[in-house]
Order: structure tokens, then sequence, then C-alpha cells
């Protein structure tokens, strides 16, 4: 059975590259443009991992994981950042993020890491 990964962005075309290549590593994407939406679909869908972009207009990224949290405290978490800064990596680690992944491109280094990320949460899920 393949693991279901809920991918939020609120840039469009981060969500198809990303979603695409993640398809591809044989997962399903359920794909969360904003943090209400991600809320929702953790609620509905029960992912079993997910790939959160710190910086969301509205809602950030570690708003909506404080959210997601009331629903579910063992969902591993993969944070997207642009801008990783001491003080947000010590927050997201305290909620339970599992790594942390450059937002530099989307064709670089960034999907290598992010499929190890992805292998390592997957390994955390609770059975």
């Amino acid at each position: 059975m393949k693991k279901k990964i809920l991918l939020v962005d609120d840039e469009p075309d981060i969500l198809m590259l990303i979603g695409k290549k993640i398809s591809k590593w044989d997962y399903d994407v359920i794909e969360a443009s904003n943090g209400k939406d991600a809320i929702d679909a953790v609620a509905s869908k029960s992912p079993d991992i997910i790939v959160l972009d710190y910086m969301m207009p509205g809602m950030d990224g570690l708003e909506t994981l404080k959210e997601i949290r009331k629903i579910s405290k063992d969902i591993p978490v993969i944070m997207f950042t642009a801008f990783p800064d001491k003080k947000s990596i010590e927050e997201g680690r305290a909620l339970g993020v599992c790594a942390y992944i450059p937002k530099l491109s989307v064709l670089s280094s960034s999907i290598s890491a992010l499929k190890e990320a992805l292998r390592v949460a997957e390994n955390t899920i609770k059975a």
C-alpha cells in the first residue's frame, strides 16, 4: 500500500513539480495550497507524512503545524524553507519536524534531500 504524502505549498509551480516527483517515488500525493487546507486534509485524508512549506501567507508553516498537532501528534513532518533561522528550527523541532529541506530550487539537490527525508520519515511512522 502506498504511503500518502501531504504536500503543502502556496506556490502552484512548486506543488506541481514536487508533487510529480514524489508521485514517481511511488507515493500518493495530497496537495494543499495553504494552512487551512492542510489542516482539513490531515483531518479528512490521514496522510502518513507531511511536507510543509515554512513561509506561506496567512497561516505560516509553524502555525499550521501547531494546529495539525492538535489532530495528530505522530505524523512525521518535513519542513521546506528558503530562510532557515535558529529560532524557527528550534520551534519546529519542538513540534516534531524531523527534517528541514532548503527550498533553493526544486531542480537542485533539494530533490535528493527530500527523497532521503521521506525515507527517514517513513521509518519514524508508528505502526
